[in-house]
């Protein structure tokens, strides 16, 4: 079963916290911009590609970009995953229930290939009746 971790980082842009879901050998990864709570539409930004390494780490991270701490991390069963939605059902240490990603704007420009900012997302975490709710 493919894994996730949510990172509280501490960084330079100030705090956030990384979403990260094991696809293959990488993490498709998004920057929630507060603390995943139930029902909460958060937004989110997706963020390039991360190794597989942060699935376990805690620590510095290289280039002065701050420091992480695992805040969440479990295993997960993807229920959809397309370019618009990402829909899948949390088994972790905090989070338990299903958690929506749903593209809410396109960078035209990024998707040109110019550097611009990411595509906003918008993060729902919704608990099962009676579960853990973060």
């Amino acid at each position: 079963m493919p894994r996730f971790v949510i990172l509280e980082h501490q960084s330079p842009r100030g705090l956030h916290w990384d979403f990260m879901l094991q696809r293959g050998d990488r993490l498709v990864t998004w920057a929630l911009a507060q603390q995943p709570a139930p029902q909460a539409a958060i937004p989110a930004e997706s963020l390039a590609d991360h190794r597989l390494a942060y699935l376990d780490y805690e620590g510095p991270i290289s280039g002065g970009r701050g420091t992480v701490t695992r805040w969440d991390w479990g295993t997960y069963d993807p229920l959809r995953w397309n370019a618009k939605e990402v829909v899948v059902r949390l088994s972790g240490v905090r989070l338990s229930g299903e958690v929506r990603l749903a593209m809410v704007e396109v960078n035209q420009r990024a998707a040109h290939g110019e550097a611009e900012p990411p595509t906003t997302w918008c993060f729902v975490f919704s608990p099962p009746r009676g579960g853990r709710q973060g």
